[in-house]
């Protein structure tokens, strides 16, 4: 009997300590992972505050718990599931989802460039596609809609570089590391997002305190966070772009026609060589403009034929519906 119980100790023992060794497989490949997708990450990041601009300041955090949540929601419920699936039966399907996807984010970006250059007409465009001016209930709702569709394609891209990370592994590995990447990154990106667009109230707060000090920092930011998320507002435009470009080149690449990407890689290689400063830095910033470039073409396209084709079927698609 109690040979028997010190078996069964020893099996209990051994049990943990093949846990304990899986958990920390689990955490090297999920930092690992989340080290390869971390400028998908800061694109996620800077594109999120633009869609708590404009709305009252009461509702900015409801707003970012609830896009957060649909963005766990696209992680957790959808895309985990369809990448271990697709990843096992069908992998060839993941690099064309993910370029049609490529193409949301480059009509995004599109978008918000016509916004700026042409904003009449892309308010007409606005128009033409969502319908009339709608009340703060409906437009907070279509702003956390349109949050939750866009995390949804960065949120493939980085869910698709942590599988492809981890394809070596086993499939319950696969869903750990996949739910643990998942998990952290939005509570990173969500919470950096959350202090950024209360910054300002921060500022007020510290500016009526008694301390010097603490009155010229909070000035600073009442002042100083109006300009930064314009800054960051283009910068998540900019992402927008250079991620859809990337993802079309490299799919493309990935789909044997690797063309365009030798042509990028050519062009980045000799602007590198004529600058010789910072090689690497010139030669990211060369490559991601020209994949941006690619992606307004592209974008461009998508506007036009959104405005003139794509919205007016589904609109006629709708009123029969409702006849």
């Amino acid at each position: 009997m109690a040979t028997g119980l010190i078996a069964l100790l020893d099996d209990v023992a051994a049990i943990a300590k093949l846990a304990a060794a899986s958990l920390d497989d689990v955490a090297a490949q999920t930092a690992k992972a989340t080290g390869k997708a971390a400028g998908v990450v800061i694109d996620d990041a800077a594109v999120t505050p633009r869609y708590v601009v404009g709305l009252s300041p009461a509702r900015e955090l409801p707003i970012i718990a609830r896009i957060a949540l649909g963005s766990l929601k696209n992680k957790l419920v959808f895309l985990l599931p369809a990448a271990l699936l697709l990843g096992y039966f069908a992998p060839w399907v993941i690099t064309p989802l993910l370029m049609v996807g490529g193409v949301y984010l480059c009509y995004e970006g599109a978008e918000k460039l016509y916004a700026v250059f042409f904003p009449h007409a892309a308010h007409g465009h606005e128009k033409q596609v969502l319908g009339e001016e709608l009340d703060p209930v409906a437009l907070e709702n279509q702003k956390v809609s349109g949050a939750v569709r866009t995390d949804f394609i960065l949120s493939a891209e980085i869910m698709a570089l942590t599988l492809a990370d981890v394809s070596q592994s086993s499939v319950y590995m696969q869903g750990f590391v996949l739910a643990a990447v998942g998990i952290l990154i939005t509570l990173a990106v969500y919470g950096f997002v959350a202090l950024i667009v209360k910054a300002d109230d921060v500022g007020i707060a510290m500016a009526k305190t008694s301390s010097s000090v603490l009155q010229v920092i909070g000035r600073g930011l009442v002042y100083g966070m109006p300009i930064f998320l314009k800054v960051l507002a283009a910068a998540g435009t900019a992402a927008m772009l250079w991620v859809g470009g990337s993802i079309l080149v490299h799919g493309l690449a990935q789909l044997s026609y690797s063309g365009p990407e030798h042509l990028i890689n050519d062009v980045s290689a000799a602007v590198v060589s004529a600058i010789s400063f910072a090689p690497s830095v010139v030669g990211w910033l060369a490559t991601s403009a020209q994949q941006a470039v690619l992606a307004i073409m592209i974008g461009s396209v998508a506007v036009a034929a959104m405005g003139t084709l794509i919205a007016p079927v589904w609109k006629k698609i709708l009123s029969r519906k409702h006849v």
